[in-house]
């Protein structure tokens, strides 16, 4: 086992999977689990699902784990699914100084558990099969490049409509916009457009509305049309309306995005 991980490392791979090794081996699955538990034991591999294995390298060893950019893509490929690294890494990607990297964000058409390997933590955000597949547009991704290859990341684009659907995962209401702030005069408004279709009407909206008010007006145009099909103000954030509304504040509407701004909006200095 030992000269078989040696050997993955001399390819530039830090990874394996049970099938493969058994296939190259030779072993019995017995005795493929008793040596993977001697070198699991001397610190040199980890496993974030189950047949699937990290290589650590010294470098690697502090955190427990290498970063999830060099695995991500073997490890769907492994599961049999498509993703999109997305939120706060993806923003990161894109030039948005501001947002916490170290969180590994991940959008994928099915429910997955987190990973927690060592000090590293990879977290999936589900979209449903026909949304996923409508919006995950090859030509809207970009590739995030790493030592072991090529890994999917959401094109800017697909940041910005991700992080305002999912702000909540995103450093909430003020990572949103911030995250607007920095990259929203960067996006196409054209594929702004076309890619919004694929999300809810107020996650919309509300990139819409936090591009008008950071001056990002031509992609802010793009998206007008959305904003006329709603039938109904929506609270820029929905989960602090029960609160707001017994502090009487849910006065303010922006009638151009039909929107309550029922929340204070605040950038990093």
């Amino acid at each position: 086992m030992r000269e078989y991980i040696e050997s993955q490392l001399a390819r530039g791979r830090g990874y394996f999977t049970k099938e493969e090794a058994l296939a190259e081996l030779g072993l019995s699955a017995e005795a493929f689990q008793a040596a993977i538990g001697r070198v699991k034991r001397k610190g040199l591999l980890v496993s974030p699902r189950r047949g699937f294995y990290l290589i650590l390298r010294p470098e690697d060893r502090q955190l427990g784990a290498p970063d999830p950019s060099r695995w991500i893509d073997p490890l769907m490929k492994h599961l049999g699914l498509d993703y999109r690294i997305s939120l706060l890494r993806a923003a990161a990607f894109h030039g948005s100084s501001h947002q916490a990297a170290m969180i590994f964000q991940v959008i994928a058409p099915k429910q997955l558990p987190k990973i927690a390997v060592g000090r590293q933590r990879v977290d999936f955000l589900f979209q449903t099969s026909a949304t996923f597949e409508e919006a995950n547009n090859p030509a809207w991704l970009s590739k995030l490049k790493t030592e072991a290859g090529f890994a999917q990341i959401a094109g800017l684009e697909l940041t910005l409509l991700d992080i305002c659907r999912y702000f909540h995962k995103a450093a909430g209401i003020n990572g949103a916009a911030q995250a607007v702030h920095d990259l929203g005069k960067n996006a196409n408004p054209r594929i702004l457009a076309k890619a919004a279709s694929a999300y809810e009407n107020s996650a919309v909206r509300r990139l819409g509305y936090f591009l008008e008010r950071f001056g990002h007006n031509r992609q802010a145009e793009s998206l007008k049309d959305f904003a006329k099909k709603a039938k109904s103000f929506k609270a820029l954030d929905p989960a602090v309306k029960p609160l707001v509304a017994e502090l009487g504040l849910l006065d303010e509407k922006n009638p151009d995005w039909m929107l309550i701004i029922n929340v204070p909006v605040e950038l990093e200095a």
